[in-house]
């Protein structure tokens, strides 16, 4: 049977494989189409501006396969957008979809098959900019450039129009490709395969052709060529601050992934608890008004609020019977490692305090330090309601979670003593405007549901010694054993 799977297995990777192959190969013949025209005799290419612009390609390519400049160098064409809309507003389309392929087939990338990806880039790059030169073209956009005379100056504001809508052309082809290719060698339906593809892209390539039309315009002035590099080294070197931004903040997103994993492998019970509480923080977050850095590290708070557990020894976390009176102190001490683990963070900022303070209450009687009122830090009475809505409502293999009405009328119950108000009713305001969709968690997987029964009724028929409690009458969600959650 393993090996008849195996087979199975084998014969789609092939058949996928042999499906991307034969749509790259129709995208690269479809490129060679959009190319051979500059190629034929008469054609009248201009070729000193086509070698200019090529070379640039290359030059902004080449450092990715420099060892020293290395990951440093942002991966892909994405360096020198500008420079292949400057080559669809310059160029001919069949000569500006040239300037796009030699830098294609020498740039760097990270996964194999080389070759096959570099063919592809080249080809799909190639059909893009043909398209949007075309465009260019059909809306009179390189009249509209001026030229080196005083009396062929740009006409603006005209200009911008073929230069906005052959980026808009540029963008949808390309993304357009991206999805198609994906659905081809992954299988995925195209809807999911195109979804949030343009409205990503959109709006840098549109900035990136309002750039190439700087430069054709200074290419085409009495300024000429040497001109317009100064509009691609501001553009290269933003790209560049860009990517490292964003390979920062990959760097953050993995940081955090790999403490929640470790946390739910080690207390199963709240499993997906944490993605969660970081959810229901923004929504709160998102109703106070919060800027949208403040609430990316508020979710980041939500999603390591229970970081701490890691220090708390495992047979206290998995403890099947009451906790004895030691027990609970060992548990109410994860707020303060949870602290020090992430002390060292510098991007988590208020975060910290979150973490620290998330089970201190209004009226004092919380820990680890028992503040009170406003002593206590925003971002913590945040995630102390976030935590709580998430934890009643959650399905355990010890009782089934409560409908999110119910916990709603339990946190205001209880604000003013242990949940701030306005938090309360910022969660409230969230849930009416959005709703809530809890993910199944790791327990619920365990308990089959007969016919006819609802996962939230039947996840508390388990054993005797995981039968359904429910959550503790102030809104703190205990288990079985009595342990805060």
């Amino acid at each position: 049977m393993r090996a008849t799977r195996g087979a199975a297995r084998a014969d789609r990777t092939r058949a996928l494989r042999g499906a991307a192959g034969a749509y790259i190969l129709a995208v690269a013949l479809g490129a060679v189409l959009c190319v051979l025209p500059a190629l034929r005799p008469g054609a009248g290419t201009p070729w000193t501006t086509l070698g200019l612009l090529t070379g640039l390609c290359l030059v902004c390519e080449l450092p990715g396969r420099c060892r020293f400049f290395g990951s440093s160098v942002p991966l892909g064409a994405g360096s020198f957008f500008p420079l292949l809309l400057a080559a669809a507003f310059l160029l001919p389309p069949p000569a500006a979809a040239l300037v796009a392929i030699p830098g294609s087939l020498v740039g760097r990338v990270e996964k194999p098959p080389a070759a096959a990806r570099r063919i592809w880039r080249a080809g799909q790059l190639a059909v893009t900019v043909w398209a949007a030169s075309s465009v260019h073209t059909l809306l009179g956009g390189p009249a509209a450039l001026g030229g080196p005379g005083p009396d062929r100056l740009p006409d603006l504001p005209y200009a911008l129009l073929p230069a906005c809508t052959a980026a808009l052309v540029f963008s949808l082809v390309l993304t357009a490709l991206d999805g198609s290719i994906l659905a081809v060698a992954e299988q995925l339906p195209l809807r999911r395969a195109w979804s949030g593809l343009l409205p990503r892209s959109l709006g840098p390539h549109l900035v990136h052709g309002l750039a190439g039309l700087m430069m054709a315009i200074l290419w085409h002035s009495s300024y000429g060529p040497l001109a317009a590099l100064f509009v691609l080294l501001p553009m290269y070197i933003s790209c560049w601050v860009f990517a490292q931004y964003h390979r920062e903040h990959a760097a953050h997103r993995a940081t955090i992934r790999a403490l929640v994993q470790a946390v739910d492998i080690k207390d199963t019970y709240t499993r997906g608890h944490s993605e969660r509480v970081g959810r229901a923080s923004v929504l709160i977050a998102q109703e106070l008004g919060m800027a949208q850095e403040r609430i990316e590290v508020l979710r980041f708070a939500g999603i390591l609020h229970d970081v701490g557990k890691l220090g708390v020894p495992t047979r206290v976390l998995r403890k099947d019977g009451p906790l004895t009176p030691e027990e609970r102190r060992v548990i109410e001490l994860h707020p303060e490692y949870g602290h020090e683990i992430v002390r060292g963070i510098g991007f988590l900022g208020e975060a910290r305090a979150a973490i620290l303070h998330h089970h201190e209450r209004l009226d004092g009687s919380g820990y680890p330090y028992g503040l009170t009122g406003r002593r206590i830090p925003e971002f913590a009475r945040v995630v102390a309601v976030a935590d709580a809505f998430d934890a009643m409502t959650s399905t355990r293999s010890y009782r089934p979670g409560r409908p999110v009405p119910a916990a709603v009328e339990e946190l205001k119950r209880c604000a003013g003593t242990q949940f701030d108000p306005q938090m309360v009713r910022a969660l409230a305001r969230g849930l009416e405007r959005h709703g809530w969709s809890a993910a199944a968690t790791a327990d619920e997987a365990r308990v089959p549901v007969p016919r006819g029964q609802d996962a939230a009724t039947e996840a508390g028929a388990g054993s005797a010694r995981e039968r359904v409690r429910h959550p503790a009458p102030d809104g703190l969600d205990r288990g079985a054993s009595g342990r805060p959650r």
